[in-house]
Parts: structure tokens; C-alpha cells; sequence
């Protein structure tokens, strides 16, 4: 019996990891920053040289294994190249800067500029910013000196050649194997709904069993997509069309079972009746949990059959339960069908990757505006970090130019400062707690140190929180090891993050401030013109007229509601107090989600022609397009038009094709969602007969 529950412990914990990081991207993100700082050390050990030297060699290598993400190892190669050209400028700038005060609070602060500004050129210019502004900061932070620099640069180049060892031969990206983890992930995931939709249907349809439910669609629909991303590189490229679609009739299956579980939680169902369903759930999670590789032989068993029976009676005197009967069904189908395409006909040809869309290296646009709001608060928090402390003034600057990368509203900027703020706090607890345990001993120090990067590296795409604690704690046993430690230090640290999160938040607001709302209309505007190439070509699909493929438009419009959930975050955050903007962004945001579910509907279930027969069609169509233009005017502020209400005339009385009726269903759902998202912008709605 012990045996058996700790088999069962073990794989459901692996299961939530592999759920979790799909692809262990993250793992061996972790991992990698790890290993290159071993190799590092490892290889300065020998040459006798001093502590800082090494630790700086190690920084170099986390930084590189961190920040550098090319597409390709050719581009990841050169950006590496690049790394060591700038850091040996940020180490030899910031030398000369200690040795010549206050020259290098001016030229941190410059540096901070150049930095944010770097992010407009995409994934090289993040990390090359990156790398030269830390580098610099643990100049400062280790008191480095002119005469080091020859040793510095060593130690430099021998930590981005062993990241670069780590990255191109001992943890070689291999795209097969990624690219199963995924799918095992997708396992994972999938059956993480089935496991909610379990406890739901159980336990009544109670608020924390819905929010889960929610949560694990959420999730699938991540994995979803980071398939679809990793599929051009091991399946022909015939065959990326192909799954993308069979991905997302899985998903939209998923959701299929999701929403008809809650609808069957309202019926009186027998208690006998709620046992089948949730013991048929079971059954459904018992062969999703299989290896992805032996699907072909799940779908010969018995259990997969009498599914498939009971999705698919059909009787003039329906029973309860039916309904997720057979969502159970069309799950397991589709997800049958959509791992069939990944296990066959795979090839290892890479696709050629899309160019990035150029832009010039010189305008004024978000990324200068964030880059000079950078500036100001890295001034406003070399002045107030002075007045803290004349020696750790830098941990200010630091925190202005962790809140303001990847921020483009003064509510990121606020959101961003005040998880570092907590994270901090809640860092200097476990700092304390970790160097205390430590000390005297150099080698649980150090080893300690490699978990904190590791939990930093680890999470930091999850949680700035926790990233933010491993940052704090590392830099605890740090201070230890160098023999400076002492719990004043920590408190210095604390307040240096309040007045550079506070200088920050001040510079997003008073200069050139960009406030969340006019993001945010710009990025529903951008989903707006996405809907509505969508909408054009898949009219082009559904009327016979041409022979196109909207899989990825639907794939494109998805990324851009992405976009505006990110943006949104501030209005939505519990930190906003203001519950009528809680609500405003929750249900623009909500309004979106329908809209980009209802798209990838009607990718997933339409044909060449599939509604060339009906003439009202492009009318019905056309009205749809027509609602989204006045929206598009409603939110550039450009003109108040008014929607048309769809009268209730369906577009033909005599559709009889099921394929056909659904697509018509979603696209009409999907012009509810857009009259929805009217009452946000303060857009009437009237019927047809009145305009």
C-alpha cells in the first residue's frame, strides 16, 4: 500500500511539473544558468584568481544563459559575441566610474537609458541591454577597480564561453525530444481539466471548484499554442496546417466540456446518474494519462469504444447527462485525432523562421518615452538611494530599471514596483534565515547560491514576487560570503527598493505619462483588425471564393487578446482599489476572450464553400464586419456610429448540415460578444429596422 501511494505521489507530482513548464523550458533555463556558473568557477580556479574576479565570471555566464532567447543557435551565437563585447565595455565604463565618483552614478543612470531603449530591437537588443546594465551594477556592487580590468575581462570571457558550452553541446536543444516533453505536457494539462471538470461536476459547481476549471482551460490554452510554435521543427511542414487544426478542435473541445459540465451541475440529475458521468470523466482521465507515443494503441481499447457509445446514442428520448456524454466523446476524438498527426510523418527540417518586422533605430515612440522616464527616476533614485545610503545607492537604480523593462503604462510600472517591493521584504526574511545556517561553511554558501539562481532563473516568467525573493536571498549569501553581512545591510537593501520602485512609479506618472486605458485602446484596437482580416478571409472560405487558410489568423488573434491581458493587468489587479475599473477591465477582457474562442470555432470547423449556397450569408457576414468598424471609430475616438442588432432571421431556415449550423452559431455568438464589448465604449446598439 505505501509502495503504491508513493508511485501515485510520485506521478502526480511529475505531472504538475510537466504541467506546469511545458517542454521544462523553464527547468532547463534553470539549468543552464546553473551549470555555466560551475563551469565558470571551474575554470577560474586554477588561475588563483581573487573572489570578486570569480564571482564576476559567474555573473557573466547566468546573464548570458538568462537573457540570451534568438531563435536560432546561429543568431544565439552572435548575440553572445555581442554580450562579451558589451560587458567588457560595462565593466571597464563601470571601473573607471568607481575609481572616479560621482562619474558613475551619471554613467549608470545614461546606462539606464541606452538599456530600455534596447528593448525596441526585439530579443538581441533585451539581452544585450541586459547583460551591460548588470554587469555594470555588479561592478559597483563588488567594488571592482582599474587595475582588474585585464582580470575582469578574463573572467568575463571565460563565463560567456562556458554559457556557450552549456547552451550549443551539453544542453543542445534538440527539437524531437522538446517537442514530446510538450506533448506529455499537453497530457498533463488536458487531463487537469478533466480532473476539474471531475471535482465540479462532484462537488456541485461550487465558486473555487469554477475558478479552477477556469484556471485549467487557461492553462491548456498555453500549452496549446507553445505546440503550435514548436511543431514546425520536427513535422513536415505539410503537416503544421494540420495539427494547428486539430489543436484547435481539442481546445475547442475542451471548452465544449468545460461549459456543458456546468450546465449538467444545474439539472436534477439521479445520484446514480452523477456517478456514471463522473466515473466516465474518470475513465477519459485514466487514458489520457498514457505516454503520448501509445495513443494510437488507446484508441483500440475498450474503454475508448464504450466512450464513443455513450457520446453517440442517439435516442427520441434523451436522458440526463447526454449532453457531457457526449463532450466526453468529441474530447476524446479530437485529441486522438491531433496526436495521431503529431506521431506521424515527423521530420527534423527546420522552418524557415519569419523575419521580425524591422524598425528604425532612431523615433519617438513607447520604448524612447519608457527609456527618458527611465532616465528621470534613475536620477530621482541616485538622489534619494544617497540619502539612504552613500555606499548602496545603485540598489535604486536597479529597481527603476527592473520595473520599467518590459512595462509600457504607469499602472505596469506601479503593479512591477510593488512586487519587488514584496518580494524583497519577504527576500530579506529568507536571507537572513539562509545566512545564519551557513555560516562559517564556504561550500553550503555557495551551494545555496546556485539554488537561489536557480529559483530566480526559474521564476522568473512566473512570479516577480518570488523572483524577486530568490534575488533578495542570493544576495544575502553573497554578502556572507564576501564577509560583509549583517542584517542592516539587508534593511538598506529593503529601503534602496522603496525609493527606487517610488522614483520609478513617479516618472511613469509625470512624465510623458502613458496611462493603461490608452494602451489598452490601442491594443483592442489592434485585436479589432485582426478580427476583421479574419472575418474577410474566412468569408473568402466559407463562400467558395478562394481556398484560404485562417487557422493562423485565428492564431493571430489570440496573441493579440494576449497582448491586451497583459496591458489590462493594472485595472484588473487587486492593488487597483477602484472596484468600477476592476469591472471596467474585466469585462473588456472577458468580451475579447469570447471573441477570439468564437474565431477559433469557426477556424476549426470551416470548409472551402461550406456556406457558398446561402445568399443571406454575406449579408449576415457583412452586418458582422459593419459592427466592427464602428467599434474600431468608437475606440479611436473618431466617430460615434451605432451597432446593428442582428434581427433574429436566421441566414437560411433550411441548413441542415450540422458543420454549417455551428459555424453560423459561433459567428453569431461571436457578433453578441462585439455588442457586448459596444457597452464598454459607450456604443448603442439598435435593430436593423432602424437604421
Amino acid at each position: 500500500m505505501g509502495a503504491a501511494r508513493t508511485v501515485k505521489l510520485w506521478d502526480s507530482t511529475r505531472d504538475r511539473l510537466v504541467a506546469s513548464d511545458p517542454g521544462f523550458v523553464r527547468l532547463k533555463l534553470g539549468l543552464s544558468a546553473v551549470l555555466g556558473i560551475v563551469l565558470s568557477v571551474l575554470a577560474l580556479l586554477p588561475l588563483h584568481q581573487p573572489l570578486t574576479v570569480m564571482l564576476v565570471g559567474a555573473i557573466a555566464a547566468m546573464m548570458a544563459a538568462f537573457t540570451v532567447g534568438d531563435a536560432t543557435p546561429k543568431k544565439q551565437a552572435v548575440t553572445l559575441l555581442l554580450a562579451l563585447l558589451v560587458g567588457a565595455v560595462a565593466l571597464t565604463v563601470a571601473s573607471l566610474g568607481t575609481a572616479a565618483p560621482p562619474l558613475d552614478s551619471i554613467l549608470f543612470v545614461l546606462l539606464i537609458f541606452v538599456a530600455v531603449y534596447a528593448q525596441r530591437f526585439g530579443s538581441r537588443g533585451i539581452a544585450l541591454g541586459s547583460v551591460g546594465f548588470f554587469l555594470f551594477f555588479f561592478a559597483m556592487f563588488l567594488q571592482t577597480h582599474l587595475r582588474q580590468v585585464p582580470s575582469l575581462l578574463l573572467a568575463l570571457t571565460v563565463g560567456i564561453a562556458a554559457s556557450a558550452l552549456v547552451r550549443f553541446v551539453l544542453l543542445r536543444r534538440r527539437p524531437d525530444a522538446e517537442f514530446l516533453r510538450v506533448r506529455r505536457a499537453f497530457r498533463a494539462r488536458l487531463g487537469a481539466v478533466v480532473r476539474a471538470a471531475e471535482a465540479y461536476l462532484a462537488g456541485g459547481g461550487t465558486d473555487r471548484a469554477r475558478k479552477q476549471l477556469r484556471t485549467a482551460n487557461s492553462r491548456l490554452h498555453e500549452c496549446v499554442l507553445l505546440i503550435e510554435d514548436t511543431a514546425p521543427d520536427v513535422i513536415g511542414e505539410q503537416d503544421v496546417d494540420l495539427l494547428r487544426r486539430r489543436a484547435i478542435e481539442v481546445e475547442l473541445a475542451v471548452q465544449w466540456l468545460a461549459i456543458t459540465t456546468q450546465r449538467t451541475v444545474t439539472e436534477d440529475l439521479a445520484p446514480s446518474t452523477r456517478d456514471k458521468l463522473i466515473a466516465s470523466l474518470q475513465r477519459f482521465h485514466t487514458l489520457i494519462e498514457r505516454d503520448p507515443r501509445d495513443l494510437p494503441l488507446i484508441s483500440e481499447t475498450g474503454e475508448f469504444s464504450k466512450m464513443l457509445v455513450e457520446g453517440s446514442r442517439i435516442d427520441e428520448h434523451p436522458e440526463p447527462g447526454d449532453e457531457l456524454r457526449r463532450a466526453i466523446a468529441e474530447l476524446a476524438l479530437a485529441d486522438v485525432k491531433a496526436q495521431r498527426v503529431a506521431e506521424h510523418d515527423k521530420s527534423t527540417e527546420d522552418s524557415a523562421p519569419e523575419e521580425p518586422e524591422k524598425k528604425p533605430a532612431f523615433t519617438y515612440d513607447n520604448q524612447t518615452r519608457s527609456a527618458i522616464q527611465a532616465v528621470v527616476g534613475g536620477g530621482l533614485a541616485v538622489v534619494g538611494g544617497a540619502l539612504v545610503s552613500q555606499q548602496r545607492w545603485y540598489w535604486a537604480v536597479l529597481t527603476v530599471f527592473v520595473v520599467f523593462i518590459g512595462s509600457s503604462t504607469a499602472g505596469a510600472t506601479f503593479v512591477k514596483g510593488a512586487r519587488r517591493l514584496g518580494g524583497t521584504l519577504i527576500g530579506i526574511v529568507g536571507g537572513v534565515v539562509l545566512a545564519t545556517l551557513v555560516t562559517g561553511s564556504t561550500g553550503a554558501t555557495l551551494a545555496l547560491i546556485l539554488v537561489c539562481v536557480f529559483g530566480m532563473v526559474y521564476m522568473s516568467r512566473v512570479s516577480q514576487v518570488i523572483m524577486a525573493f530568490f534575488v533578495t536571498a542570493m544576495l544575502g549569501l553573497l554578502y556572507s560570503l564576501l564577509g560583509t553581512f549583517s542584517l542592516e545591510v539587508l534593511w538598506i537593501r529593503l529601503a534602496e527598493t522603496a525609493v527606487g520602485a517610488a522614483a520609478g512609479i513617479l516618472a511613469a506618472v509625470v512624465i510623458v505619462p502613458v496611462r493603461t486605458r490608452s494602451v489598452m485602446l490601442d491594443d483592442t484596437a489592434a485585436v479589432l483588425d485582426q478580427l476583421r482580416d479574419f472575418l474577410d478571409q474566412a468569408v473568402k472560405l466559407l463562400s467558395g471564393s478562394e481556398n484560404v487558410n485562417i487557422i493562423e489568423l485565428s492564431r493571430d488573434l489570440d496573441r493579440a487578446v494576449d497582448k491586451v491581458r497583459a496591458t489590462i493587468e493594472p485595472l484588473t489587479h487587486p492593488i487597483n482599489f477602484s472596484s468600477a475599473r476592476r469591472d471596467y477591465g474585466w469585462h473588456v477582457l472577458t468580451t475579447l476572450e469570447t471573441i477570439a474562442f468564437r474565431a477559433r470555432h469557426v477556424a476549426a470547423r470551416s470548409q472551402p464553400g461550406l456556406l457558398a449556397d446561402e445568399d443571406r450569408f454575406l449579408l449576415f457576414a457583412g452586418r458582422i464586419d459593419g459592427n466592427v468598424g464602428v467599434l474600431l471609430d468608437a475606440v479611436h475616438e473618431t466617430a460615434h456610429g451605432k451597432l446593428i442588432l442582428d434581427d433574429g432571421t436566421p441566414v437560411s431556415d433550411t441548413i441542415t448540415d450540422p458543420q454549417a449550423r455551428s459555424v453560423l452559431s459561433s459567428l453569431g455568438q461571436l457578433d453578441n460578444a462585439l455588442i457586448a464589448l459596444g457597452r464598454a465604449f459607450d456604443v448603442k446598439a439598435i435593430a436593423r429596422s432602424g437604421s
